[in-house]
């Protein structure tokens, strides 16, 4: 992998450094906001002498990069089969000989056929990130990160995490042969996110806190420590998030879709994909960028209660309290790079309740993929921007589900046994509303080992299906 200079630009006041020279919490010693990586074509790029000739920086060709990016997908080479550094032209962070790799990205782009009559669609897709090695989007952002940590010599990584990030985390670093520290908040993280960590060798330590006080142990540590930080404040971890938004283009043959709603948890994610999406139309490959909305949980929604509140001053923290762990954030720390690509590409922002979270993702499991909890939101929140004729007919959508169904399947079984959601969670839901749950609901009978019993069951349930 050829490597041309890259920086790191703060995205609060400018200001331009080297990599290397990033401070432990990656944040700006001169306003304290959070960096971006900034390559020679990048937009507004500004370079100092005999970094890059004036008038003469490369900027990638579109229609043979396009070309070249097919080609790889039949190479044997584990670089090329990632679908991360398959696009390592708009990403040279490190040498080649540097990335640690599980073959990540390359993820399915489904038609959700159901979802989209349901709601008067004419087309509704999902980019399903949980088909990662890990089972989560988390792997894209974190084998760019990584890799960085290799090539700089860090011995050991570290991340604060609801779940999907310790494990992607843990599990890269295995394969680099680094060791990694995980600070989860205790008993607010699904288990089977929390037991990958720990098989993948990681130190894990559960915190009597939130997430955000589990941020805060973190920053302290690293300072005090050489190791390095790989939650989303680091700036390469979003290098590697963003490449999703080229495998939506590939898949879709480089039509741009009209809308991409997003989880909003920690909101590194929407950020990423927008640069990503940014970068594509800056240089040459698209026309238009896609309207990106955040969706957030009604428990734990900091932005959409900033942006209700006019959108100005500082973000007020809230208290995270939802079952969709992976979104379970009450102090996002990208919460102001998240509003910038919302509000360039003309997205939204919109909340979800719990009620609303469980049925949606009951609806995308009936289409025979399934998703965790906090990847739901994104068709909960479609719903209310159709309903309100934010989102037409005839528009594109593509709903980003970032995590497997498998990472919280407790969450799965209460649903199905009618035991998830309080009576007061349920008081508001309307009569198609639960007629919705109970035709979605499939808890699993006992039965006698009995052929005729079976064949009774059998015949009662396909009457009820009639």
């Amino acid at each position: 992998m050829s490597l041309s200079v890259h920086r790191l630009r703060c995205t609060g006041c400018g200001v331009r450094i080297d990599g290397a020279q990033a401070q432990s919490n990656f944040r700006c010693v001169e306003c304290g906001d959070l960096f971006e990586v900034e390559y020679a074509w990048s937009a507004g790029a500004e370079w100092p002498d005999g970094l890059a000739e004036r008038g003469t920086v490369y900027r990638p060709n579109p229609i043979a990069l396009k070309h070249l990016w097919q080609e790889r997908r039949t190479s044997s080479q584990m670089v090329d089969q990632s679908g991360v550094w398959r696009f390592r032209e708009l990403l040279p962070i490190v040498r080649e000989e540097r990335v640690v790799t599980l073959r990540e990205g390359d993820t399915p782009l489904y038609e959700m056929p159901r979802a989209a009559a349901s709601l008067g669609l004419n087309w509704l897709l999902a980019k399903h990130q949980g088909m990662n090695p890990t089972g989560s989007f988390k792997d894209t952002g974190m084998t760019a990160a990584l890799s960085v940590a290799v090539s700089r010599g860090f011995t050991w990584v570290a991340c604060a995490s609801t779940g999907n990030t310790s494990a992607a985390m843990a599990a890269y670093a295995a394969r680099a042969g680094l060791r990694s520290l995980v600070l989860i908040p205790e008993g607010k993280i699904a288990w089977g996110k929390l037991s990958q960590s720990m098989d993948y060798g990681a130190t894990t330590v559960q915190l009597k806190t939130d997430f955000d006080g589990c941020v805060k142990v973190l920053a302290e540590v690293v300072k005090r420590a050489p190791i390095y930080l790989l939650n989303s404040v680091n700036p390469y971890r979003l290098e590697g998030q963003k490449t999703p938004a080229f495998e939506i283009l590939e898949q879709l043959d480089w039509r741009v879709p009209h809308h991409l709603i997003v989880p909003g948890g920690n909101l590194a994610n929407s950020s990423a994909l927008g640069k990503g999406f940014s970068e594509m139309k800056h240089l040459g490959f698209i026309k238009r960028v896609p309207k990106i909305s955040v969706i957030q949980a009604e428990g734990a929604n900091p932005l959409y209660r900033w942006m209700q509140g006019g959108g100005v001053g500082q973000l007020e923290p809230v208290k995270a309290d939802t079952r969709a762990s992976a979104i379970r954030i009450g102090n996002p720390a990208s919460w102001k790079k998240a509003v910038k690509v919302i509000a360039e590409t003309g997205g939204w922002v919109e909340q979800v309740s719990e009620r609303e979270i469980a049925l949606a993702k009951a609806e995308i499991g009936a289409e025979g993929i399934g998703c965790e909890p906090a990847s739901a939101v994104t068709l909960a929140g479609l719903k209310k921007l159709v309903a309100d004729g934010r989102v037409g007919p005839e528009e594109t959508s593509v709903l980003l589900l970032t995590g497997h169904t498998l990472k919280d399947s407790e969450y799965t079984i209460q649903f199905h046994r009618n035991n998830l959601l309080t009576d007061a969670e349920m008081a508001g839901a309307s009569a198609a509303e639960r007629a919705a749950f109970g035709k979605l609901q499939h808890e699993p009978l006992v039965l006698e080992a009995d052929v005729d019993v079976v064949l009774r069951a059998l015949e009662k349930e396909a009457g009820q299906l009639a």
